[in-house]
């Protein structure tokens, strides 16, 4: 495996060399059409069209045909062909990350938002789990890279990812595409649009999608029933309406609707705890409880409880661009929405087929956001300057429901470690004090209300120099009301504080804090409500510099400060020292802690780009030196008892990217692929340091590869008359990376190359087509995360490592067949 990826990483790099030499002399051939030239690449990065290479900001552009030949179909897939992106999901597929330059949110945390804005057809989504889902059909997306704090609703610190879905044609047309795969996959999505009179046309797209699970579970005593993992299975519709009732009107009316039924997401053993009485003790509890030794990629994983996850994803929205004559041609663009997501989940929260821990898909955890949003702008253009002012408004509900359950063998889980760390137990504990079934039931409902004006102005000083000033102001309020309850009363923690035999027995510590220094056990939670608020006022904005020294070479500098809102921690805080008895008259005893909000993360950064294009508009070739410094870089961590939000005084993201589009002399052959160097670093621990391992070998920030790369060839060859052959290769690689968010050197992701390939026969006019592909083309073994397993052992702090770590999985190698109709 690892001699092919090595072979592979080797090709992407000749290729990208490759792809660079006709910058130096080679011209296109006469007989290249007008729409395989760099100047039909259209990007709305600014909001307003212009071509790719008028932007002064780093633009990874994917049109539709790429998009299509590649398999994207969301976000995660969008990988593949933009370096300098990551996304991962976690403990269930609406926990989804993207990370740009090294540049991401950290943790399951619903309390904090996202680094990297999604944007879909305008309309802002809080989280980018929420974005996470069928894409249905699309024109382009946009991924934008570093902070764009000016014009992209709010929480842009890293980047953003702009989606443009298909718009309703006044021409009829109709598409059926149908796909079977290896998995049990199958797959059905088909669309129409079309007139319903010379000033109305609609679009109408319906898809289902389902698959077995890459992972098999092994059960145990149950009473898990399903015997898969990580499957898909789920459905999708999306209407539009267009209104163009005059030349300089026109009304886009959007619904959408997405219901998804699936189980994820079990874990396997990667490494075991080096602690011999955690390993031997659930093995005694449950024979063959967990993979020993560690397989992880045989891609079996144990679970005796349910993972099952559903998610509602629904939504409404108008846009209106009105070109207003009286001032002079200014669109007024307004763009008003509705979103409601909900999901329910299910947890095996111990991993094993020991019943330790673990939380019920019945509603009592999961999140639900509702938003309304309103965004209003006014742009114009003369000769000498493109302006543009706006307003955007925001207000999101968030429920979030906690609860998780002591499972049956909890008690004998840990008062079998507890004895094997003390040579003498003073008194012998009683089941009672833990009773299976009983549970936490937190519930935090949060009001999150946000409104912005802004301005975006570009002044034309001659035809070579044109400087860019943006500006934003936020105001953005928060509520949170917390309401913690403990089923089991804590009677517990409460009985072994009273023991100091326990307390004060240092070979005990860690597995005390099991039944005591976790939060989920401590009586200081039993019925307790609070409220907080917060409100932050934030200037972010840009300026930019550029100079066109021919009709080929642009190059810019550019400087933007980026802004993501502070929040609050939707998980218990404790304050003190959680050995001690509660005494009010003693300040160092546990208490709850009503102030777990975080603060802001800003960021400024500063870009020296050049926008390049070559032999008569046919290869584009175009770089950036960039540098962002972010302060109290927001982190949340888990460490194997608790998750900690905590801030990182200031991260150093700087490096270099570079992206080539080439559509060669050979009519048929294209290539799009670009490179990206982040040496992403924590250059400032602060008071976050006592969560990091002492032992990690450097301090690039988890999820923060130095090197990544892509790579799409597509290939399309007439055959005859009527006939069409089309192939398409992708390939993307990321140097190694740290997976953990403490940095445990055992969360290493090491380099990796993964490959996609599609190769289509079919009607040259494309009223069919099949196509033969395949994912992940080498069966690349990589990890999407690496985390503590929950009790485990721990690695925070201290100086050995004594967790077992588990590991959230990516796609093995899937292949298939799709068929394509177009009337």
């Amino acid at each position: 495996m690892k001699d092919r990826s090595v072979l592979l990483r080797r090709a992407v790099v000749g290729a990208l060399a490759l792809m660079t030499v006709p910058a130096f002399g080679q011209q296109a051939t006469e007989q290249q059409q007008d729409t395989r030239t760099i100047d039909t690449i259209i990007v709305t990065a600014q909001k307003r069209e212009q071509s790719l290479q008028d932007v002064p900001i780093v633009v990874t552009a994917v049109s539709e045909q790429l998009l299509q030949d590649t398999g994207v179909k969301d976000i995660k897939d969008l990988t593949i062909l933009t370096p300098g992106l990551l996304v991962t999901s976690t403990s269930n597929e609406s926990v989804t990350t993207a990370r740009i330059r090294g540049i991401g949110t950290v943790g399951d945390n619903a309390g904090l938002e996202s680094s990297v804005g999604v944007v879909i057809d305008g309309v802002y989504r809080p989280r980018n789990g929420v974005g996470f889902g069928d894409l249905g059909e699309l024109e382009r997306i946009e991924v934008l890279k570093g902070p764009q704090g000016t014009l992209f609703g709010k929480n842009t610190s890293a980047g953003v990812i702009n989606v443009v879905t298909k718009r309703p044609a006044f021409d009829f047309g109709a598409n059926v595409e149908l796909t079977a795969g290896d998995y049990g996959a199958m797959e059905g999505a088909a669309s129409v649009t079309g007139p319903f009179s010379d000033k109305v046309a609609g679009r109408l797209y319906i898809a289902s999608r389902e698959r077995d699970g890459f992972l098999d579970i092994v059960r145990g005593p149950g009473p898990r029933t399903e015997d898969e993992d990580v499957d898909r299975k789920f459905k999708t519709a999306r209407g539009q309406l267009l209104f163009q009732p005059s030349e300089a009107l026109d009304i886009r009316l959007t619904a959408d609707y997405t219901d998804r039924d699936e189980n994820c997401c079990a874990a396997p053993q990667v490494v075991l705890s080096p602690t011999p009485g955690v390993v031997q003790l659930l093995t005694t509890l449950v024979p063959n409880s967990l993979r020993n030794p560690p397989d992880p990629f045989d891609r079996v994983a144990y679970s005796n409880r349910s993972t099952k996850q559903e998610v509602e994803d629904k939504g409404a929205s108008a846009e209106i661009n009105w070109d207003l004559e009286a001032l002079g041609g200014a669109t007024l663009t307004s763009i008003t929405a509705w979103r409601n997501w909900e999901t329910i989940n299910g947890q095996d929260a111990d991993f094993t087929t020991v019943d330790i821990l673990y939380r019920n898909p019945d509603g009592n955890f999961g999140n639900q956001f509702e938003q309304l949003s309103q965004e209003f702008r006014l742009a114009g253009e003369s000769e000498k300057l493109s302006w543009l002012v706006g307003v955007f408004y925001a207000d999101e509900d968030l429920e979030s429901h906690d609860t998780l359950i002591i499972g049956n063998d909890f008690f004998n889980y840990f008062n079998g470690l507890l004895r094997g760390a003390l040579s003498a137990i003073p008194a012998p504990l009683q089941p009672l004090l833990y009773p299976g079934g009983g549970a936490t039931q937190d519930v935090y409902e949060q009001n999150s209300k946000s409104w912005a004006l802004f301005t975006n102005n570009s002044i034309r000083f001659t035809d070579a120099l044109e400087l860019t000033l943006g500006v934003r102001y936020t105001d953005e309020s928060k509520d949170l009301d917390s309401d913690y309850s403990n089923l089991h009363g804590g009677v517990g923690c409460a009985t072994l504080r009273n023991i100091p035999a326990f307390v004060n027995n240092p070979a005990a510590a860690t597995i005390f804090g099991i039944g005591c220094s976790v939060t989920y056990a401590d009586p200081i939670f039993n019925d307790v409500a609070f409220s907080q608020s917060r409100d932050e006022q934030e200037w972010s904005g840009t300026a930019k510099i550029a100079y066109r020294f021919t009709d080929d070479v642009m190059s810019y500098l550019s400087y933007a400060k980026g802004y993501k809102g502070g929040g609050f921690n939707l998980y218990r805080e404790r304050t003190g020292n959680f050995l001690l008895n509660p005494n009010p008259n003693n300040p160092a005893a546990p208490a709850v802690d009503r102030d777990t909000s975080f603060e802001e993360e800003t960021v400024d950064s500063y870009e020296l780009g050049v926008k390049t294009q070559w032999a008569d508009n046919s290869l584009l070739v175009n770089g950036a030196v960039f540098y962002q410094d972010y302060t109290d870089f927001q982190l949340n961590t888990f460490t194997g008892l608790q998750f900690v939000v905590t801030s990182l005084p200031q991260v150093v993201s700087q490096g270099v990217d570079v992206d080539v589009v080439w559509y060669t002399p050979l009519e048929q052959l294209s290539f799009q692929g670009g490179v990206t160097y982040a040496d992403t670093t924590i250059e400032e621990y602060g008071s976050a340091l006592q969560f990091f391992r002492p032992e990690r070998e450097d301090d690039q920030l988890s999820f923060a590869p130095e090197w990544s790369g892509s790579l799409s060839a597509t290939y399309e060859q007439p055959i005859g008359n009527n006939l069409l052959f089309r192939g398409n290769v992708g390939a993307r690689y990321t140097s190694e990376y740290n997976t953990g968010s403490n940095l445990d050197p055992r969360k290493i992701q090491d380099a990796m190359t993964l490959v996609n390939l599609r190769l289509g026969f079919g009607a040259a006019d494309e009223k069919w087509m099949v196509e033969l592909w395949s994912l992940n083309v080498t069966d690349e073994d990589y990890y999407q995360v690496l985390f503590d397993a929950t009790l485990q052992g721990s690695s925070a702090g201290g100086t050995a490592s004594t967790s077992t770590i588990n590991g959230f999985l990516g796609a093995p190698r899937t292949y298939g067949v799709t068929a394509r109709f177009k009337f």
